[in-house]
Formats: C-alpha cells, structure tokens, sequence
C-alpha cells in the first residue's frame, strides 16, 4: 500500500524497458523527503499529484490532454517537445536525478505561478546556466511520516579510505533513509560484514592492508551473503582486466570513480528488494 505521505504520480506511456526503470525510481523516490510513488488507478480514496507522461508517445500524450482538462495537475513530459503546452520538458535517457528534481520543482511552482515562470522553475534546477532568482526552492510540506514507512530494513556498507568519497556516499544516500555505516579498510570491512547483514556494499579496490578484492571474495565466501548482499565495487581502474578480476571475486557491479550520480542511484535501485518487487511487478503488467 502506497503511504499516505507520498505524492503519487500517473505515469502516461512509456515502453517496457522504461516502465520497469521508473517502477525502480520510484521505489527508491519512496525514501526521499517528499516522497514519490507510482500512482495505481483504482487505488481507494487516492488521486495522482503530478503526471509524467511520455510525450513522444501520440497516444500517451492525447490521453494526457484529455486528464488534464479534468484535473489541472503540473506534469513533467519526457521527450524532444512539449507541443505548445507549458511544461517542462525532460530529454531521454531517463536520468534518474534529473527526473526527481523536476517532480519536485514542478510542484514546488504552485499554481499560483504563471505557466511561463513554472516552466523556467523548472529548468533552472534541471538545465545548467539558466536560474530563477529570488524563488524559493524548499520541498512544499508534507505530513509527518512515520518512521516505519522510512526505514524498510535495508543496509549498506561504504568502504572507502578516501573522506572525500565517503562524505559524497552520505551525502547521496541519506535522503533515501538507508541505515549506512561507514569502513577506511579492508579488515573493518570484514569485521563489520560479520556482524551485521548489509542489502549492499561499495567497495573501493585499493584499500589500507588487504584489497577490496580480497575484502568481496571473503564477504562472498559467506554463503548466506551471496544470496543476500550485492558487492559493488568503486574503483578509477577501469581496465577490462580490473573489470574482470571483480567479477571473479565476486562483485555484482563494477563503477568506476569519479561516480556518476544518476549511474549511481540506477545501481543503488537495482539492489533494493522492494525496487526488484516493483520493477517485476511492471513487467508482468
């Protein structure tokens, strides 16, 4: 069941693969402050609060229209062109930290903003060198969650020697209400690992005493680790031989730093139970 706290979004188009990208978006958006959900037709005393509608798409697009005169909702559209309708518009590929700030801020605009201004709100968050002076950019206020709708049990691991990517991994996992602990070496990590059951770990390569190669092999040794925690290797090696010795120690991905940020909530979304729910549960729709 969606929580109450959420705003729900009408997705409108999209093929296959897309669907099953944004059911995992929208599983991992569930932790953030606002939270995001998928908006379910049907869904007992429930209404969207925003569309996303693939503009691309004719028929997504004159269905879109058609709600839309009903119910005068803020909307993001996904293409190469908004049709002469005052929206913000996205271009593919689907990115996932541009999407969700684009939900926030076109609900941040209010109706009480002209469409224009809405519009370049909008792109000033989500388009480099364009900006909107003297707006506000807090979340509107949402009702106060409960703790148990934010914490679903899912933990990670950071090992890294480096402060300055330990600080970037906090700073990009904490909106999404992850219970993190936090390793400078290899053997931390393995102590850590044996008390305490992560959903996922990152691992830097080179690492203080034993490498986080041998840190993936000894945590993947653990039988009940293989079926329950992803290894996620960070590393500036990049070689199709680096590559390939993670994989046979053991790791699930492989990101080279500097980290991509929409790569990397792709991969955090990917290893989050409730985001694989989702996204088999919109594959089989």
């Amino acid at each position: 069941m969606t929580p109450s706290d959420h705003y729900l979004v009408d997705v409108i188009g999209f093929n296959d693969v897309e669907r099953q990208m944004l059911a995992s978006i929208f599983a991992l958006a569930a932790r953030r402050d606002p939270g995001f959900a998928q908006f379910e037709p049907g869904t007992p005393g429930r209404t969207p609060d925003i569309y996303l509608v693939d503009a691309d798409q004719a028929e997504a697009f004159q269905e879109f229209r058609s709600l839309h005169k009903r119910a005068k909702l803020p909307a993001v559209l996904i293409g190469t062109s908004a049709h002469g309708i005052d929206f913000p518009v996205l271009p593919r590929p689907l990115q996932w930290a541009r999407l969700l700030q684009a939900l926030d801020d076109a609900l941040n605009a209010g109706d009480d903003i002209p469409p224009a201004e809405a519009v370049q709100a909008v792109l000033a968050r989500t388009q480099p060198g364009l900006s909107q002076p003297g707006r506000s950019n807090s979340p509107r206020t949402l009702p106060p969650a409960e703790a148990t709708q934010r914490m679903m049990g899912d933990t990670v691991l950071v090992v890294d020697d480096n402060a300055t990517v330990r600080a970037f991994m906090q700073a990009k996992l904490a909106p999404f209400g992850f219970d993190v602990d936090f390793a400078e070496t290899g053997e931390e990590a393995i102590g850590l690992a044996g008390t305490h059951d992560y959903t996922c770990v990152f691992l830097d390569v080179v690492l203080p005493g034993i490498d986080g190669y041998q840190v993936c092999k000894l945590i993947k040794n653990n039988k009940q680790a293989i079926k329950k925690t992803a290894v996620v290797m960070l590393t500036s090696r990049s070689s199709p031989f680096d590559k390939l010795r993670g994989s046979l120690a053991g790791c699930d991905e492989y990101l080279t730093k500097p980290l991509d940020e929409d790569r990397l909530l792709e991969v955090i979304a990917k290893f989050l139970p409730s985001g694989r729910r989702q996204a088999r549960k919109a594959a089989h729709k």
